[in-house]
């Protein structure tokens, strides 16, 4: 399976005092870094959300955001009977004292500071039900990277056998390109070296042909087109590998380009580059 750098899942879970959600995200980058986003009272559990991602994931830019909603107090609150108890003793102790002062309202104590009590999760609790969140997003951020990883592929196969079809192209061209300007180079030079002979000629000539042969790097380009085939079909974190070998095919290419002496050996070189900048581009995107 091949891997997109680019990601995203999210999560929810409902707890007794209050709702979680852990949302997930990524983009390229050239080595693997983590970024996580919480509320502070969540901080005791960064180490261990910090490196449950760094087990599953290699490179990328990873933002990990959690929120924490706790319950309000008119959701599951339960009433402090001991304060309520202390509230009615207080109330009962100022009429007696004040005969004229009112009672206290319903409305009065339930606004009374900590008379509500609402459900509150420890630490062990938060740490636990985030882990297992977390499990079921990454496992859904490696489906939708995987998912992105399959255009990118495919993207990237089809562009090899179009380099493919332009090197098979280019190879009927070569001989008779060849040919064709070393007849223009023999009436040249015998024109230039009226006096020389033709054993010299013949090894000018045989000398510009070796400059301007490609099958050498027509053949290194078969090479790497295949070795591109089999790292993509074998899968895995490929990016490095794939960019190493855009290097390679780029320089064959431009190679290809600079020793041509033929128009369609030229637009041939011309379009590989663009291809193979192409692929460049997106192989940015996989692990």
């Amino acid at each position: 399976m091949i891997l997109s750098m680019t990601g995203y899942a999210t999560a929810s879970a409902e707890m007794d005092s209050g709702s979680l959600t852990l949302e997930l995200r990524s983009v390229n980058h050239r080595y693997l870094d983590v970024q996580l986003r919480m509320p502070d009272e969540l901080r005791g559990v960064e180490g261990a959300l910090r490196e449950a991602i760094t087990v599953q994931l290699q490179r990328g830019k990873v933002e990990c955001r959690i929120n924490y909603a706790a319950r309000s107090a008119q959701g599951g609150a339960a009433l402090n009977r001991s304060l309520l108890q202390q509230l009615a003793a207080w109330n009962k102790e100022v009429q007696d004292a004040l005969p004229d002062a009112g009672s206290l309202s319903v409305a009065d104590v339930l606004r009374w500071n900590g008379v509500l009590e609402t459900p509150t999760a420890s630490l062990d609790e938060l740490r636990a039900t985030l882990l297992d969140l977390l499990q079921g997003v990454l496992q859904e951020f490696s489906a939708s990277r995987a998912r992105e990883g399959e255009k990118l592929k495919d993207f990237l196969l089809q562009r090899v056998e179009k380099i493919e079809a332009l090197r098979i192209g280019v190879m009927p061209h070569v001989p008779a390109a060849i040919a064709a300007y070393e007849q223009k180079l023999v009436a040249r030079l015998r024109e230039a070296m009226q006096n020389a002979e033709d054993d010299r000629i013949r090894q000018e000539i045989t000398l510009f042909a070796s400059k301007v042969d490609v099958d050498e790097e027509l053949s290194r380009l078969a090479s790497h087109l295949t070795e591109m085939r089999r790292i993509l079909v074998q899968g895995g974190a490929v990016g490095k590998r794939l960019d190493f070998l855009m290097q390679e095919l780029n320089r064959e290419a431009n190679t290809l380009g600079s020793k041509s002496v033929d128009a369609e050996v030229s637009r041939s070189a011309m379009e590989m580059k663009i291809l193979i900048e192409q692929m460049r581009e997106q192989i940015q995107n996989l692990e």
